[in-house]
């Protein structure tokens, strides 16, 4: 029964969000989980209650879960519920009503402009050879510039680059489509990438290789450089260029592409439409960033700061109407 209720609940996700397979796995793991607690306790999910899914969200807090986690499983379980009312597998819904942890807002990890232009020159250090010097360059301009996630970076067609192209459209999350503009410094090292590629792969078609269909092609079953090989490179030229690699991803270069643009007074709308989110308030966190950096350079740098903590005491006491 729970299988054959997961199996559906995970085609129809496929069906109507076009959602990937990392996500797909992610709702699998969250909801076998949840599956395997009733099952301990000789429930099923056709027959557990609003009292179980409660039950089960404290194991999770027993088992030391992160908030994060408890309000994504319940967020999973949510859904199921949700489809398996709509779809009449239930006569109700014993999750509609459950308030879940809520989640902490984390700003995210941000690099400065100079710790970008460091991770940018480490680009050829981090290379065997003058082809992986050139793709990794590439790779990273390419991120900068963009803002792309991970996946759509690694996953770009080649035939989407070619001509110099000032813009390129990218597919996103959900499948939505978007374009984003590529950069000077991006279109340099994409042309030189693109010239050492296509003369490598000419080569190698005359062994009898297929002809790739991605700007970063690879052996694996992908075709394509994965994301874990490209989380490894970031870690490298973190490393190189003296930052922390503890601090550095390729969602903080993300990060950093919607965090430059705001402080150089780009509009929010813009942003949300090149990080190609679906809601203004997933990009409203990159405000916040700002917020703290700003208040940091005025406990620095206003004349009455002379410590810091004079002024900050009197802005807490303006805010709570006693000043």
């Amino acid at each position: 029964m729970n299988a054959r209720w997961l199996s559906r609940f995970l085609e129809a996700i496929q069906a109507e969000r076009d959602a990937s397979r990392n996500t797909l796995l992610s709702y699998g793991r969250d909801l076998r989980d949840f599956s395997a607690f009733l099952e301990d306790r000789g429930e099923t999910l056709a027959s557990a209650t609003r009292a179980h899914v409660e039950g089960y969200l404290g194991d999770l807090a027993d088992r030391g879960m992160a908030q994060a986690t408890r309000a994504r499983r319940l967020s999973a379980i949510r859904q199921l519920y949700r489809l398996a009312f709509l779809e009449g597998w239930r006569t109700d819904d014993p999750a509609a009503l459950i308030r879940g942890p809520k989640r902490a807002r984390r700003l995210p990890g941000n690099l400065s402009e100079a710790d970008v232009d460091r991770l940018l020159d480490a680009t050829a250090t981090v290379a065997r050879t003058e082809a992986e010097a050139l793709r990794n360059t590439c790779l990273m301009q390419l991120l900068y510039a963009t803002g792309l996630r991970v996946s759509e970076l690694v996953a770009l067609p080649v035939a989407g680059v070619r001509g110099d192209p000032r813009m390129i459209l990218v597919r996103g999350k959900g499948g939505r489509e978007r374009m984003v503009p590529l950069s000077p410094p991006a279109r340099e090292a994409l042309a030189l990438w693109l010239a050492r590629r296509d003369r490598d792969e000419a080569a190698a078609q005359k062994s009898g290789k297929p002809r790739s269909a991605f700007l970063f092609p690879a052996r694996g079953r992908k075709g394509h450089m994965t994301r874990e090989a490209f989380f490894v490179l970031v870690k490298q030229l973190a490393a190189v260029a003296g930052l922390d690699p503890a601090g550095v991803s390729p969602h903080t270069l993300r990060h950093a592409f919607a965090t430059h643009l705001l402080a150089n007074g780009a509009d929010l709308r813009v942003i949300q439409t090149l990080l190609g989110h679906a809601s203004i308030a997933t990009t409203e966190i990159y405000t916040h960033v700002l917020d703290a950096r700003l208040r940091a350079l005025v406990l620095e740098k206003h004349p009455l700061a002379t410590d810091g903590a004079a002024l900050e005491d009197g802005a807490a006491q303006s805010h709570n109407g006693l000043g």
